[in-house]
């Protein structure tokens, strides 16, 4: 495949990660229900739309641009904790340090969630710009995050909301 960044994998991609930051955005205060639906649905969806993406090199050397800013991400980290309530916290297995540690460490869907939003926000950001040089730094930049650093947490988040969208069905104790 030669142009990675104009094939349909990445444009599959872009609307995954564009629904993403949607919903991350969008969600009102009054709205769990509406977002854990949906967060169960994106998240599957952006894995397998990332994890299918060919190898990109970053052949621009560009800066990739940050739009995203720490109030951004803050802003969404505490909405969707609010949002979440006494379900945002949940016990992390695969936390580095869960090997030195006798008891269980706890980490926050939000932030997990907001780490990702970060992500795909300055990735969309620079897409939105239309620039192939830049689009494609920032694809391999956003692709290379996902394998070393958001892939993890994305399938952790959906774990702890698969559990909080089925607590209440009677599988789950």
């Amino acid at each position: 495949m030669k142009d990675v960044v104009l094939s349909k994998y990445t444009e599959d991609f872009v609307r995954a990660a564009l629904d993403y930051c949607i919903v991350m955005e969008k969600t009102g205060p009054d709205e769990k229900k509406f977002f854990v639906d949906n967060m169960v649905r994106i998240l599957p969806l952006l894995y397998l739309k990332a994890s299918i993406i060919p190898p990109v090199e970053e052949d621009y050397e560009s800066e990739p641009e940050v739009k995203v800013t720490e109030e951004m991400y803050g802003r969404v980290r505490e909405n969707i904790s609010k949002l979440l309530g006494e379900d945002d916290l949940y016990p992390e297995t695969f936390h580095p340090d869960i090997k030195l540690s006798d008891s269980l460490i706890a980490v926050k869907i939000s932030e997990n969630l907001a780490d990702i939003y970060q992500d795909l926000g300055n990735f969309i950001a620079v897409f939105k710009n239309g620039y192939r040089e830049t689009m494609n730094d920032s694809l391999a930049l956003c692709i290379r995050n996902f394998e070393e650093y958001w892939g993890q947490r994305l399938v952790n988040a959906l774990r702890a909301l698969h559990f909080v969208k089925y607590k209440d069905v009677g599988f789950i104790e």
